[in-house]
C-alpha cells in the first residue's frame, strides 16, 4: 500500500521543529532526513519509525517503542536499526523532536 499525501505531510508537520527536511522514497515507505542524515522512517502501513543507536536504543525501548524486525524469505528473522516511534511522541511533536534529535546525536 502506498503512502498518501496526508500521511506523509503528517510525518513532516511531527518533526518540522527540526528545520528544513528532505525526503526520499525508501523501503516501501519514505525516508526522512535532516540536514542529509536519515533519522526517520515512515513505512507503506503508515508506522514512523525512528533510527536507534547507542545509548539511545535502552531510552526508546524503556518508551515500549520495538524494533522493526521481518521474516526473509529464507524464513530466518531479520532486524533493521530502527524503532518504532512511542505512541506519545506521535501526539506530541516537542516529543518527537527531541527524540529524534537525540537520534541524530547519535549518527
Amino acid at each position: 500500500m502506498a503512502l498518501s499525501a496526508e500521511e506523509i505531510a503528517f510525518a513532516h508537520d511531527l518533526f518540522s521543529g527540526l528545520g528544513p527536511l528532505t525526503t526520499r522514497r525508501m523501503f516501501g515507505g519514505v525516508a526522512f532526513y535532516c540536514d542529509g542524515t536519515i533519522f526517520a522512517l515512515m513505512r507503506s502501513d503508515g508506522d514512523i519509525l525512528i533510527k536507534g543507536a547507542g545509548d539511545f536504543i535502552a531510552r526508546l525501548e524503556e518508551a515500549g517503542a520495538e524494533r522493526w524486525t521481518y521474516s526473509r524469505k529464507d524464513g530466518k528473522s531479520a532486524a533493521m536499526p530502527y524503532w518504532s516511534l512511542p505512541g506519545h511522541a506521535l501526539d506530541d511533536p516537542e516529543e518527537a523532536c527531541a527524540l529524534a534529535r537525540e537520534a541524530l546525536r547519535y549518527l
